[in-house]
């Protein structure tokens, strides 16, 4: 197989990864953090792709997320803190590999805080908290009404 770009090795881990909400959000996370799929250390090591048998043509891509973890802790993948953190995060939501969330939440920005919430609920089955909180404002301007969460919120005097 010719090597993948992070792109198509992004789609082949989500087509691999679909239907099943914790691993779709786990590999969702590895995407998303934006640097593991960039790197041939971490891929060439621990993610295995190649074609479905079902259809001879879907390109579908697995992470051994045990053995990328035994690495990291091993000092054998070289990371920054961010980068840890967020495949520590991602290989616990995937494969229920244990880690502290009192040890590795802490430090990650809020672009990655961000991520890591959407896939915890993703990975619950719920609908991305970021993406229902946005289609569920809404502004009534005759009546300055502010609709939130499902709560009423009033803006100068209700009617």
């Amino acid at each position: 197989m010719t090597t993948l770009n992070p792109r198509q090795l992004g789609d082949a881990l989500r087509a691999c990864a679909r239907g099943i909400h914790p691993l779709e959000a786990g590999a969702g996370l590895l995407i998303d953090c934006g640097s593991w799929l960039h790197r041939d250390d971490f891929t060439s090591r621990f993610i295995t792709a190649g074609t479905s048998i079902s259809d001879g043509a879907t390109l579908l891509a697995s992470t051994d997320w045990e053995a990328a973890v035994t690495a990291l802790h091993a000092s054998e993948l070289p990371a920054s803190g961010g980068e840890r953190r967020m495949l520590l995060l991602a290989a616990s939501i995937a494969s229920g590999t244990p880690i502290s969330l009192n040890d590795t939440l802490p430090g990650i920005d809020r672009r990655n805080a961000s991520l890591v919430v959407s896939a915890v609920a993703h990975a619950a089955g719920l609908p991305d908290p970021y993406q229902e909180r946005t289609n569920s404002i809404k502004t009534v301007s005759s009546e300055k009404q502010l609709l939130a969460c499902g709560h009423d919120c009033w803006i100068g005097r209700p009617q």
